[in-house]
């Protein structure tokens, strides 16, 4: 266990026997705001009196790219999949709907995959059975393979997102993409929004809290970071609100993300949107991996019908290539 780890363990320790014998409204008093590069932080005081690096803590958190690898290792693993996607009307009823178990196989290098059962409802396809909306069409890049696709790898390092060399459709999923991967992370090319998306920036700072902390969740301990836009905001301010509230757990030794939950909402003049996302990993040997993935979303674009819409994908039996 690192030196880092230890300290954690000792300072969650002397948390856990200090709440044991205060309330809940106590246990506030505890909590310390500092700035750091004049962004107003919520951490544990006995952090701040123990000169627990934080510092450098926010900063690997700030640049994690372990999100989004951990949905790169989907690319060279075997593994089975519970899909269920309902596409819906404005009352809520269902009008489109596909719930199938499918396989990726994974052998010299390619991956394929196997549809093992499949029920559809509604216009979920057109007729030359094209997906008839861009939510499902997103839900495929991301969980099903088309053909035999080969030569991938799950490298992050050096593969940014960029809207720079893509038009048109290409160039909105590329920004939806970022959006899932990076969220709190400036999107170029938005009209409107794109700025506002910047968790980190000076104007982010006039608008939301932030505050990190130990916790344990699913057993273990580990760092939970939470951003949620300030209570005592004008009506000016909560107009520049995009995010609702984000939430990420964090792997204590390694710093990978364990688990993260985001809702996003605004409203402009040529579309609006409405989601949520709730996203848990699980660990296949020493690879990181998505295993359960909801989304609740409801948006509008220009030249784009409205989708309301509800997935849950569920992952599981992951296999490593034999080589």
């Amino acid at each position: 266990m690192t030196r880092l780890s230890v300290i954690s363990l000792f300072l969650f320790i002397g948390q856990i026997s200090f709440a044991q014998q205060t309330n809940n409204d106590a246990d506030k008093k505890n909590d310390t705001t500092i700035f750091i590069d004049n962004k107003k932080l919520t951490l544990p005081d006995v952090w701040v009196r123990n000169n627990f690096d934080y510092k450098k803590l926010l900063q690997q958190i700030k640049e994690d790219t372990t999100f989004y690898k951990a949905f790169r290792n989907l690319r060279i693993l075997n593994f089975s999949s519970y899909n269920d996607i309902k596409m819906l009307e404005k009352s809520g009823a269902v009008k489109a709907s596909l719930y199938s178990k499918t396989k990726q196989i994974r052998s010299n290098g390619c991956r394929t995959m196997e549809v093992l059962e499949q029920n559809i409802t509604g216009d979920f396809f057109d007729e030359k059975g094209n997906y008839n909306y861009l939510t499902p069409e997103l839900y495929a890049g991301l969980f099903f393979t088309k053909d035999k696709i080969c030569g991938e790898n799950n490298i992050v390092k050096g593969r940014n997102l960029t809207v720079s060399d893509k038009k048109g459709m290409d160039k909105y999923k590329e920004q939806l993409k970022m959006l899932f991967f990076n969220p709190g992370k400036k999107i170029p090319g938005i009209p409107f929004i794109g700025n506002k998306l910047d968790l980190y920036d000076d104007h982010a700072r006039k608008i939301y809290d932030y505050k990190l902390d130990i916790v344990e969740y699913q057993g273990k301990l580990c760092y939970q970071f939470s951003i949620v836009p300030k209570e005592d905001l004008s009506l000016f301010r909560k107009d520049e609100i995009v995010v609702d509230e984000m939430i990420t757990w964090f792997e204590i030794k390694s710093l990978e993300v364990l688990a993260r939950n985001y809702s996003l909402s605004y409203k402009a003049g040529v579309y609006s949107f409405d989601v949520s996302m709730e996203v848990e990993m699980t660990k296949i040997d020493d690879l990181t991996v998505p295993k359960v993935l909801r989304y609740k979303g409801n948006w509008d674009v220009i030249f784009k019908k409205r989708e309301r819409a509800l997935f849950t994908a569920t992952l599981f039996d992951f296999k490593k290539e034999i080589q």
